[in-house]
């Protein structure tokens, strides 16, 4: 899509990402279509408007859209569709609907019959994760834990046995007792990754083993500070053998590779365990020189 000036949007609620920090982060994309819309629903018009007029949009015509007034606001941007106009869906930063309103008013759009035009951009959870590190195939976004480390422990407990690296945000001011938690839970070999203010001026990226995540924490009190997305390895895949099809591409590479760049590839095609692939490894070479 590209808007030339004064061209009219198609009449559609536009779900626009915007920056989480950098407020350079936008896309052209997103800038054309937040300069020809009608009418910006957004979390906070205070916040909305500093980002647009930094952005050279000052004339936007701006609508409160927040967790306590969404139903009551989609009512108001179904009337605006009916009329014809074009809605853009902003929230403070990041994906709306995505961690934070704006799902609400897109299924009551859909049900009326209007078009959802999504136009991405920045995410916190996938910034996080393409400077983790972390290797595992799959992740499983999870977003806000529970507040009460109660019922964290519970949701924490259901989440033990899942392979993917685990992606959850977390407020500063939780941000211990969600370590404590995910350390008594998940036990201290598992690694985490803090990723704190990403985009923004004091962005830290550490990763270590749960059991000094608490010691990292409490070293520098800058640590604590900001948002955080924490990204947590996932749990072990139990020794019960390989399956047949793991065992059919270990077998064609170690054909074709050194036993070490098989193992490592192996891991990347099939997201089994490195370790256990490693020692199948071992066994099949025996096995040849037999």
């Amino acid at each position: 899509m590209h808007i030339k000036a004064n061209q009219k949007l198609e009449c559609a609620l536009y779900v626009v990402a915007t920056p989480i920090g950098n407020l350079s982060d936008i896309t052209l994309r997103a800038l054309e279509v937040l300069g020809a819309a009608d009418v910006v629903a957004a979390e906070d018009t205070r916040n909305t408007r500093h980002l647009l007029q930094h952005h050279g949009i000052s004339d936007a015509r701006l609508l409160a859209l927040h967790q306590h007034n969404e139903r009551g606001a989609a009512e108001k941007v179904i009337t605006l569709l009916q009329q014809g106009q074009n809605v853009a869906l902003v929230t403070d930063a990041g994906t709306p609907a995505v961690s934070d309103p704006g799902a609400v008013l897109v299924e009551t759009v859909r049900e009326a019959g209007f078009r959802v035009i999504p136009i991405p951009g920045a995410s916190a959870a996938v910034a996080a994760l393409s400077a983790s590190g972390l290797c595992a195939p799959h992740f499983l976004f999870y977003g806000f834990l529970p507040n009460k480390s109660a019922a964290r422990r519970t949701v924490l407990q259901a989440l033990i046995e899942h392979p993917y690296t685990l992606v959850f945000y977390e407020a500063p001011h939780r941000i211990l007792e969600c370590a404590e938690d995910l350390q008594a839970v998940f036990g201290d070999e598992r690694e985490i990754v803090f990723a704190r203010e990403i985009t923004k001026l004091f962005e830290s990226i550490h990763r270590c083993k749960l059991g000094e995540a608490l010691a990292w924490l409490n070293s520098d009190p800058n640590n604590l500070r900001g948002e955080f997305v924490l990204l947590v390895s996932g749990a072990q895949q139990r020794a019960e053998g390989l399956g047949a099809d793991t065992e059919r591409t270990l077998v064609t590479l170690l054909e074709e590779l050194p036993l070490k760049q098989a193992v490592q590839l192996a891991v990347k095609i099939t997201g089994a365990n490195k370790n256990e692939l490693y020692q199948r490894a071992l066994e099949l070479k025996a096995q040849t020189k037999d």
